[in-house]
């Protein structure tokens, strides 16, 4: 069961530094499923994400007070406009205007009333 923990862990990272470049895949969820899985599997692993110089203090944040940076959260509304600004160009149904709109709503909600790390 360690392996499969940490090969989890693993595959979340991967996807998390993919997220680093491209803007529509999340990075900072893909970090605290890597960070939840090693914590089970490694503490070699887990000890490695946390004190990671790029991806260490957001997860550090997240655990001791639920915060999320400000750059975070710009790059958040950068890639959330970016999304729903292509799909405006690329004439998506209005029905899925809405339901983007909707949930893209809740979730820079959800972003911005997180405190501040």
């Amino acid at each position: 069961m360690q392996y499969l923990w940490a090969g989890l862990g693993l595959l979340c990272v991967g996807l998390a530094a993919v997220g680093v470049v491209l803007p529509l895949l999340p990075t900072v969820p893909f970090l605290l499923l890597a960070a939840f899985f090693f914590a089970r599997s490694s503490s070699r692993l887990h000890s490695w994400l946390i004190t990671h110089r790029l991806f260490g203090p957001m997860i550090v944040d997240w655990q001791s007070s639920g915060a999320i940076r400000p750059a975070a959260k710009k790059a958040a509304t950068l890639s959330v406009t970016a999304v729903f600004g292509l799909s405006v160009m690329m004439s998506a149904p209005s029905h899925v205007l809405i339901i983007q709109a909707i949930v893209l709503g809740g979730v820079m909600f959800f972003i911005w009333t997180r405190p501040s790390g």
